[in-house]
């Protein structure tokens, strides 16, 4: 079988779903706890793609990081690292259409999925990460806003001053609180829009709008499930960053591929 046979989206091998109505069913905990067993599964089978899709957000949490060193600005290290997971659900593009295949019963070659994801730069999965990027862009004028209400957007010499205000003054303790409370927001925001969105622009012919409303409908149908697989996700990619985001290496492909068996879980169309 050729890589130019693998490429093509699901999208257009299931020309029958174009313009049929997502229907969204309750999520159970059994749900995800599955999508996590067969996530794992698939990162089992494909240890080497997943890896490599992992490290290009080890990688690029490190440069982005250093970037802010390097700036003078490491008091936005933790928030720009942060922001930059955003990305996560497009990036991990190429993991969805490998747990598709490996459902599919075809091998996954990582040559077709980097083809793959240069042929989403223009659609509707575009516009999808369009979307994304302008929530991180919000993001990061959420943390300059926040510094300048709480601590007036004084200098810092070194990060160690930084965290010193932070956490030994009222000021910095409250702006501790805020931005995690608006950053809360925002990320809650993004994967109640982004949870299923990326992976069903792959597998149909919808707009992006749609996928949207749909992801929007999987949260808030099931919020106390929804929320807590949220919560929990944060957690992990909390952990894995410590220390230098190595631990991204595993748990963002796991996270790419559980995302994929969710949504063929949760969200089937009209007539089929």
């Amino acid at each position: 079988m050729s890589d130019n046979h693998l490429t093509v989206p699901a999208g257009a091998q299931n020309s029958q779903h174009k313009l049929a109505k997502p229907i969204v069913r309750q999520v159970t905990l059994e749900d995800i706890t599955s999508s996590l067993k067969l996530g794992i599964l698939d990162f089992v089978k494909t240890p080497v793609i997943g890896l490599t899709f992992g490290a290009f957000f080890v990688v690029g949490g490190v440069l982005v990081t250093l970037l802010s060193f390097w700036v003078d600005m490491s008091y936005i290290s933790y928030p720009l690292a942060c922001g930059f997971l955003l990305l996560g659900p497009y990036a991990a593009l190429g993991l969805y259409e490998v747990s598709r295949r490996l459902q599919a019963g075809e091998t996954p070659r990582m040559s077709g999925l980097f083809t793959l994801m240069w042929e989403q730069r223009r659609g509707e999965i575009a516009w999808m990460a369009f979307v994304v990027i302008f929530i991180q862009f919000l993001w990061m004028f959420k943390v300059h806003l926040l510094l300048a209400l709480f601590l007036g957007m004084q200098g810092y010499g070194t990060f160690l001053q930084f965290a010193q205000t932070i956490f030994e003054t009222s000021d910095g303790l409250l702006f501790l609180l805020a931005g995690h409370l608006v950053g809360a927001f925002f990320a809650m925001l993004l994967f109640a829009v982004s949870v299923v969105s990326f992976p069903m622009l792959l597998d149909t012919e919808v707009d992006f709008v749609t996928a949207m409303i749909t992801s929007f409908k999987v949260v808030t149908g099931s919020p106390v499930i929804m929320v807590g697989w949220g919560l929990l996700i944060t957690a992990i990619l909390m952990a894995s960053m410590i220390p230098m985001f190595v631990g991204l290496l595993v748990t963002l492909p796991v996270l790419g591929h559980t995302t994929w068996h969710l949504y063929k879980r949760v969200v089937s169309f009209e007539g089929k």
